[in-house]
């Protein structure tokens, strides 16, 4: 089974900055489309950002569109997250899965191979 593991995450201020990893171990990242997806306490998940497989293209969020950006190292099998001018509404578990249809559609059904998630907190 693919398996995803996300790291990165810890507690920022508002304003401030964090870098999320996405990392496969026992297989390539190399030709699948990858999403960045949160749920915050109470709310159901939502997408936030997806990369294709090239990397040429990308999709976000309108909630973080400008804030956050999504990109890719295939050589080391890697898929970042880089968020900046982070808000306490930023606050949530954030999960890395695999696009199914590789189509960057940020519609939860889509993905699957979900990561463990890993847990940001976006307080002063």
């Amino acid at each position: 089974q693919l398996q995803l593991v996300e790291s990165g995450g810890g507690l920022v201020q508002p304003g401030g900055s964090l870098r999320l990893s996405c990392a496969a171990s026992r297989f390539t990242l190399n030709g699948y489309a990858i999403g960045w997806f949160r749920q915050a306490p109470g709310k159901e998940r939502e997408g936030v950002s997806c990369i294709s497989s090239s990397g040429s293209t990308t999709n976000y969020a309108d909630s973080v569109k400008g804030r956050f950006t999504i990109s890719r190292d295939n050589a080391k099998n890697t898929v970042y997250l880089q968020m900046n001018s982070l808000k306490a509404e930023d606050t949530a578990i954030y999960y890395c899965a695999i696009d199914r249809f590789n189509q960057c559609v940020l519609y939860e059904g889509a993905f699957t191979s979900w990561g463990q998630g890993t847990q940001v907190t976006v307080s002063s």
